[in-house]
């Protein structure tokens, strides 16, 4: 459909479904900021029975969330009988409406697979009852693509305090506020379980290993760390198990860091970064989650941005752009991205952290010097929906009002939907 402005959604059954099927596959960061979806979604259908169908990492994690009553960790079959059978088994259960959230070819493979009357069908899928129309949606923040696939559900935000958390003006936000009470927060959830006492801050080295390019280079992290640690800030290391060689590392050259990869789950990680004091990251999962649990944070993206680019696209938040369609939303998040990430220096993050506001003035040390060969490349406006161009030469800060000396890198300062 060419002109979405006048397409008008079919009706939204609202309250009178029976059983309703939330589909969610990964990745990390993907499922996380889904999670706002899945809230409306909750508050849509309340008398309904809803259904995850994730996978096996996000199980747990999803167990314990008050938006579904089961949940099936095997959305991801192998083989071809495992397809058969997972189809098999979503038409035996006889949905009344589907929300795909995944809409991949996989997901449009399921409902394809559900032969006779099919549910109400929201996704991408063709022949979806309640089909998400844009041909562009893949060029979409996930936020915007989520919202945009609720409208053409028949939804719309409400005013502010209704309890789907969709407010007009805002994004989707995802909420985690309901972890502590769902286990009345329990020890394993206090930082004191894991012999951390005072401030602290979570550094996040690892990424997918698909994705080698997202890594910042080790020994900057191991710098940041003693930087934090000469403050009186322990440095935590988290991440998956497979990274644990990253986190020994960082403990070998800085003895008052504390490494926890491997030992956390997604409840746990939540939790500990509600009450970190930042967290300092890649564009991987654990950084989406502490933008989700409204963490203050610095992460860093590799993103080009040539004047080619700047002419076409007017703005690197233009979701064409990586940046554009994936950067952290949630709490304030300062934004470093250049060609590759080993551009972005210790101090560009370090000003970052200043800038952020959320270290105690009194014990935050002169930074180095610039690095004689470094030089100031381009900036972007402090929210990618303020007004102001963009200026090379120069990095616009709204919400501190300082004026960074950045190197290669270039700065924003993404300050966070601030809650109702």
């Amino acid at each position: 459909m060419n002109d979405l402005n006048a397409f008008t959604p079919p009706p939204n059954p609202g309250d009178t479904l029976r059983r309703v099927l939330v589909i969610k596959l990964g990745a990390m960061g993907d499922f996380m900021q889904a999670l706002g979806a899945m809230r409306v979604v909750r508050a849509t259908h309340p008398s309904a029975r809803i259904t995850l169908l994730t996978t096996e990492p996000f199980a747990a994690f999803a167990k314990a969330c008050p938006y579904f009553d089961i949940v099936e960790s095997d959305g991801r079959p192998r083989d071809l009988k495992g397809r058969s059978d997972l189809i098999r088994r979503l038409r035996a259960a006889n949905y009344d409406m589907v929300y795909d959230f995944q809409n991949n070819d996989r997901t449009a493979q399921y409902f394809a697979g559900l032969s006779g009357k099919k549910p109400l069908w929201s996704g991408a899928a063709n022949g979806a009852s309640h089909q998400h129309r844009n041909p562009n949606r893949a060029a979409m923040h996930n936020f915007d693509r989520l919202a945009e696939q609720l409208r053409h559900a028949g939804l719309e935000p409400k005013p502010p305090g209704d309890p789907s958390g969709w407010i007009e003006g805002q994004d989707i936000l995802p909420h985690l506020d309901w972890i502590r009470p769902a286990f009345r927060d329990p020890p394993r959830f206090q930082p004191e379980f894991f012999n951390l006492h005072g401030p602290y801050m979570l550094l996040i080295p690892g990424s997918s290993a698909d994705h080698p390019e997202k890594r910042w280079p080790l020994e900057r992290f191991i710098k940041l760390a003693k930087w934090f640690a000469d403050m009186g800030v322990t440095p935590v290391v988290v991440g998956a198990k497979a990274e644990g060689d990253i986190g020994t590392t960082i403990i070998k050259a800085e003895q008052r860091a504390k490494n926890i990869i491997g030992r956390t789950d997604l409840l746990q990680l939540a939790t500990l970064s509600e009450r970190a004091v930042l967290a300092i990251g890649g564009d991987t999962g654990p950084m989406h989650l502490a933008a989700a649990a409204r963490t203050p944070g610095v992460c860093l993206f590799a993103q080009q941005w040539t004047e080619s680019q700047e002419k076409e696209l007017t703005s690197v938040w233009n979701p064409q752009t990586r940046l554009g369609r994936a950067a952290p939303r949630g709490g304030p998040m300062m934004i470093l991205y250049a060609d590759t990430v080993d551009q972005i220096g210790v101090r560009d993050v370090q000003q970052a952290v200043v800038m952020l506001g959320v270290l105690p003035q009194a014990t935050v040390p002169p930074l180095p010097a610039p690095e004689p060969e470094t030089q100031t490349d381009a900036a972007t406006p402090a929210d990618p929906e303020a007004p102001g161009e963009e200026a090379p030469g120069q990095t616009s800060v709204q919400a501190t009002g300082q004026t960074p000396d950045l190197g290669p890198s270039r700065a924003t300062d993404l300050t966070g939907t601030t809650d109702s």
